[in-house]
């Protein structure tokens, strides 16, 4: 394993998903950082010695903040706002997202604003490296005073209680700490408050759903280049002059990506000269479509970066300043905005794909109908095009902003929420439509290239064709289309993208 030692730095979107891969990477904090930790763990006890109420740290949570908590009772009050918030439903989340909530956890402790004790980052890092991973329910949090359910779930493997993913096995956290040879920690003051105050959840899915998207996109331009090949589209809308007079910078990196992957085609010089004017706008507009829809991605994408860096903690403690000061900083109103944004693009480039199937399929500029010889006897890519049809429906409905609304909770203190989690739940299930209805695109433009007679397709789309057909043969007559749309979908998740990028760098 790759060891990698956490500092005070800037990490990016791209950093925390690749230090994600299990078994990759074995982690530990520098000097710097855990003299930050000591220093900041030192000042929450100097203040619980001189006996004022702080909130989270002697005294109760939410609208029970007035309440002061015993010195002697200050243990127990973090377990039992531990034991008392665990209340997270649904499906467990993905083990990737778990190594990244932990992940981005221990980044925002070792800035030294969260109080936390130094022995509970070592805990966190054990289980971290040993890829032993709390079972966290995916529902639960509005994502306001932190993601505070699903993070009291990662906290309850901790203290010992509650089950963990370990060796591929879902065993009790106490054994899995035994297999470990770690006790269970004892959580200080403050240190339940600052595991569960927090955004990382929310942001977690972030990370995980824009790195697809990311890559989704870029597969997005291959796919559409390639039904601009199939459909004998022109390539004179992706011209460099042309599109410098409306110089977004999602639409000009789409243009440079289609040019390049299109250039030296065998089937674009076959009609250079034909009569067809233009193209219809699913693939004219691929430029401006394609390309807003990854302005909304970069921009999210810079956000994100900015969270991750951040801490989401409440109180925060101030080393310098010698301060222990409540605020907002739990609020993930800006994750909620990022990723709901970022739906609408996912949405955007999943609908213009599926138009794209369906202008593949009507049996014109001289392709079958249905890409399959022998039509009516054959359906060939008939159903397929349902399936897209019925997913971009589904990413329509996904890409409805949950950052508009909120519900107020805890009796009204915590009275406007961001509703992230969700933002980023629904952002993962589009980023999922969106590969299958651009895995299917792939499979009827492959289709439609193999019928122009013996031409190939440009230099770059000759390798993805050959990659497809090295997995799935062409359609000769109708067989359970469902096995090919399975494989597609498999290289659709990195497989493809790798081969090609070995050759040219896709934006």
């Amino acid at each position: 394993m790759k060891k990698i030692i956490l500092r005070n730095k800037k990490y990016t979107l791209d950093d925390i998903y690749l230090f994600s891969k299990k078994h990759k990477y074995h982690f530990s904090i520098s000097k710097e950082a855990e003299q930050k930790v000591l220093e900041s763990r030192a000042l929450v006890d100097s203040k619980i010695m001189q006996d004022n109420p702080v909130y989270g740290i002697n005294t109760g949570f939410g609208k029970l903040s007035t309440i002061k908590i015993q010195n002697m009772d200050i243990a127990k009050l973090q377990k039992n706002l531990i034991l008392s918030h665990s209340v997270g439903v649904g499906n467990y989340i993905p083990d990737r997202i778990v190594r990244i909530i932990l992940l981005l956890k221990i980044i925002s402790f070792i800035k030294g604003n969260s109080g936390v004790s130094l022995a509970l980052i070592k805990q966190m890092l054990i289980f971290l490296n040993n890829d032993c991973l709390p079972l966290i329910p995916s529902k639960g949090s509005v994502g306001a005073s932190g993601d505070l359910a699903p993070l009291s779930h990662m906290t309850l493997s901790f203290i010992g209680i509650g089950q963990v993913k370990y060796k591929n096995k879902i065993i009790s956290s106490k054994l899995a700490l035994k297999k470990l040879d770690i006790k269970p920690i004892e959580l200080k003051s403050k240190e339940g408050l600052a595991l569960i105050n927090g955004t990382q959840f929310s942001t977690a899915y972030g990370v995980y759903s824009l790195k697809k998207a990311h890559d989704l996109f870029k597969m997005s331009d291959l796919v559409s280049a390639m039904t601009i090949e199939a459909l004998k589209g022109s390539k004179k809308p992706f011209l460099n002059y042309v599109n410098a007079v409306k110089p977004y910078e999602g639409q000009l990196d789409v243009c440079k990506n289609i040019s390049l992957i299109l250039n030296d085609s065998e089937i674009m010089e076959s009609h250079k000269n034909c009569d067809r004017v233009q193209d219809m706008y699913s693939l004219r507009c691929i430029p401006q479509v394609h390309g807003s829809s990854r302005d909304l991605l970069y921009f999210a994408k810079k956000q994100i970066n900015v969270e991750i860096n951040s801490v989401s903690d409440n109180p925060l403690v101030f080393i310098n300043e010698k301060e222990i000061v409540s605020a907002g900083q739990f609020h993930a109103e800006a994750m909620a905005h990022s990723l709901d944004i970022c739906a609408m693009g996912v949405c955007s480039i999943s609908n213009i794909s599926e138009r794209r199937i369906f202008a593949l399929l009507k049996g014109d500029y001289g392709l079958p109908e249905f890409l399959i010889n022998n039509p009516g006897l054959n359906s060939g890519f008939m159903m397929l095009q349902v399936t897209a049809a019925a997913l971009a429906s589904e990413n329509k409905v996904l890409s409805n902003p949950s950052s508009t609304d909120s519900i107020p909770t805890c009796s009204d203190q915590e009275d406007y929420v961001s509703m992230a989690p969700y933002s980023g739940r629904k952002l993962l299930n589009s980023v999922n439509n969106l590969r299958a209805i651009l895995s299917i695109e792939l499979l009827a433009a492959c289709q439609g290239v193999d019928f122009r007679d013996g031409l190939k397709p440009s230099k770059i789309l000759n390798i993805l064709h050959k990659l497809v057909r090295n997995n799935i043969k062409f359609l000769n007559q109708d067989r359970l289309l469902k096995n090919d749309l399975d494989k597609m979908i498999e290289l659709m998740d990195g497989e493809l993208l790798a081969g090609i990028e070995s050759e040219i760098n896709i934006i």
